[in-house]
C-alpha cells in the first residue's frame, strides 16, 4: 500500500468513527428513561434506567430470585426452609453469598451486625409476632438461640448449634436485591440508571436531566407514618451505593418508654444510642446496607473506630449531642459528595 493511500484509508476511517460516535451520543440523548416501580421484600422498589425497551418483566425476574432465596415472607424461600430446619434444603449463589458477606460483616463489627437475631425483633414486636416489653428471662433465653457464630456453612449447607436459630436477612437482603439489578442493567450495557429498594440505592452514571444522580438524606425526625420528607442533606452518589439506616420511623411506645426497631444482638434490648440516623455510602449496596444498621447499633463513637479501618467505606451519622440537640458527623471523603 502506498503512503497516499495509506493516508486516505487512515482519514477515511477516521471519519467513520467521528460519525460513529456522533450517532451514539445522538442516540444516547434521545433514548428514553425506563421506570418501574413495584413491590418486593415488604417495600416498594423505584428503578429508572436509559434503555431503548422497558425491561420490567425481567428486571422483576431478578429480584423474584432473590426473594426465592432470601425472603423470610415468602414461604418457600431457601431461608424459610432453613428456618424450619427442613431436610436436604439446596442453597444457591445468591444465599450463600448473602449469609457469607454478612457474618463477614459480624466479625468486622463484633457482632453489632448479625443475621441471627430475628427472634429478638419478634420478641420486641417489631417482626411477625407483637410480645412486647418482654422480661429479662426472656430475653436471656432468646440470647440462648441468637449470634452470628452459632451457625456456619459447610459444603453449601448452613450448620446450626440450635435448631432454634432463625436467620433473618432483611438488614441486607434489600441492598443485594438492588446490587442483583444494577449487575443485570450492567449486563445490558446500560449506563444510566437508578435502582432503589426501599431506601437503598446503586446509581450509575447521569439521570434524565443529563445531571449526576443526587439522593436526600431525610431529617431524622419521628415520623411513624412515614409522611415527613424534610431533607437534611443531599448526596451525589453516582457511580456508588448507598443505604439509611434509622430509629425515628419503627417504633413504638408502651407506658411512656420509647423502643426502637434496632436491637443490639448482644443485650438483646432496642439500642439507646445516640445515633439517629446513619447512611453509608459504599461500592455495593449489600455491604452498604449491612453496615448502615451495624453503626446504629455501635453508636457514634465504636462506628467511626470501624471506619477508620475501613477507607473504602464512607458515612453521614446524625446524632443528638450532649444538649440533646441535632447534630452531623461524616467521613472527611464524603465532603466532595455534599452538594446541600
Amino acid at each position: 500500500m502506498t503512503e497516499k493511500r495509506k493516508r486516505t484509508f487512515q482519514l477515511a476511517f477516521l471519519a467513520l468513527l467521528i460519525i460513529g460516535t456522533i450517532l451514539i451520543i445522538r442516540h444516547q440523548r434521545t433514548m428514553p428513561y425506563q421506570n418501574n416501580t413495584g413491590m418486593i421484600f415488604g417495600t416498594v422498589y423505584h428503578i429508572s434506567y436509559q434503555y431503548d425497551e422497558n425491561l420490567e418483566k425481567e428486571i422483576r425476574a431478578e429480584l423474584m430470585k432473590v426473594d426465592q432465596s432470601l425472603s423470610p415472607f415468602n414461604e418457600s424461600s431457601i431461608i424459610s426452609q432453613i428456618n424450619r430446619n427442613e431436610s436436604d434444603v439446596k442453597t444457591n449463589e445468591m444465599f450463600l453469598s448473602v449469609v457469607q458477606l454478612a457474618q463477614q460483616i459480624s466479625k468486622e463489627t463484633e457482632g453489632a451486625f448479625d443475621i441471627t437475631v430475628a427472634p429478638l425483633v419478634n420478641m420486641w414486636g417489631f417482626g411477625f409476632k407483637k410480645e412486647q416489653t418482654p422480661s429479662k428471662e426472656t430475653v436471656d433465653s432468646i440470647l440462648a438461640i441468637t449470634g452470628y457464630e452459632k451457625i456456619s456453612i459447610t459444603n453449601g449447607k448452613v450448620i446450626k448449634q440450635d435448631p432454634r436459630i432463625m436467620l433473618d436477612c432483611s438488614a441486607i437482603a434489600k441492598g443485594y436485591g438492588c446490587d442483583v439489578v444494577a449487575h443485570f442493567l450492567k449486563k445490558r450495557d446500560i449506563k444510566n440508571f437508578m435502582v432503589e429498594i426501599g431506601g437503598e440505592i446503586v446509581t450509575r452514571g447521569m439521570n434524565s436531566r443529563k445531571e449526576p444522580w443526587h439522593i436526600g438524606v431525610t431529617k431524622p425526625t419521628e415520623d411513624s407514618l412515614n409522611v415527613g420528607n424534610e431533607l437534611q442533606t443531599v448526596l451525589n452518589i453516582t457511580d456508588k451505593a448507598m443505604a439509611t439506616s434509622g430509629n425515628y420511623r419503627n417504633f413504638y411506645y408502651k407506658d411512656g418508654k420509647k423502643y426502637a426497631h434496632t436491637i443490639d444482638p448482644k443485650t438483646g434490648y432496642p439500642v439507646q444510642h445516640n445515633i439517629l440516623s446513619a447512611t453509608v455510602l459504599a461500592n455495593n449496596c449489600a455491604t452498604a446496607d449491612a453496615y448502615a444498621t451495624s453503626f446504629m447499633v455501635l453508636g457514634l463513637e465504636k462506628a467511626q473506630k470501624v471506619l477508620e479501618h475501613h477507607p473504602e467505606l464512607m458515612a453521614y451519622f446524625i446524632y443528638t449531642d450532649e444538649n440533646d440537640e441535632y447534630a452531623v458527623w461524616y467521613s472527611p471523603a464524603l465532603k466532595d459528595k455534599i452538594v446541600e
